[in-house]
């Protein structure tokens, strides 16, 4: 069963008619602990800022249960906010605790001439290693990306792409079954449907 997290703030209905797009048919949307019991992959799709995002998920009390889930081997897909949970912090308004899978932080990006923030369009992405997840993309693949926050992992090992804005910042994360997208699948057309279709496969228990 695909459980995709829902925890007030996401941005469901896209990433749940791309799902449906791709004929995703044992798929559940869950709010509580008790609905992510059974899951054999979740997608955790997120907008908005971090503190209020962990917030929602520690109310729900999802916050333990996503990481005994992923510590037990449970593939893993955080979209946008989703990834930046990922890590150990974010500086966003203030000081806010990550779920801590990975190592790192989420900071924000800094005022750069000429260049907006939110950072907000499509970009090409830069692969630094292979994985199961990018197979079937482009050398000049382009994803959508909605963000004024991004993520600073401490393993460069986990960085699958790159995307440079002003500086060059982390798109894609992987370790193990544990997967991070900075840009939004559900807008990013073909990139992102074969994004998703790719952890789909490559998770499929």
């Amino acid at each position: 069963m695909l459980a995709v997290i829902d925890y007030g703030a996401g941005n469901l209905r896209s990433v749940v008619h791309a799902l449906n797009h791709l004929g995703v048919e044992d798929m559940r949307v869950v709010q509580n602990a008790r609905d992510l019991r059974g899951a054999t992959q979740i997608i955790l799709p997120g907008v908005g800022a971090f503190g209020a995002g962990m917030k929602q998920l520690r109310e729900r009390g999802l916050v333990q249960p996503i990481r005994d889930a992923v510590y037990a081997g449970v593939p893993y897909l955080g979209i946008c906010l989703g990834m930046q949970f990922l890590f150990e912090r974010s500086d966003e308004m203030g000081e806010h605790e990550g779920l801590g899978i990975l190592t790192g932080y989420v900071t924000r990006f800094p005022e750069m001439a000429n260049l907006k923030i939110p950072h907000m369009g499509w970009n090409q992405l830069q692969v630094k290693r292979g994985s199961p997840l990018l197979d079937g993309l482009s050398e000049e693949s382009y994803a959508y990306f909605v963000h004024s926050y991004y993520c600073v992992p401490a393993q460069s090992n986990d960085v699958l792409a790159t995307v440079d804005y002003g500086i060059p910042f982390t798109a894609v994360v992987q370790r193990e079954q544990i997967y991070g997208v900075q840009f939004h699948p559900e807008k990013s057309q073909r990139t992102g449907l074969q994004i998703l279709t790719n952890f789909l496969k490559v998770t499929a228990s």
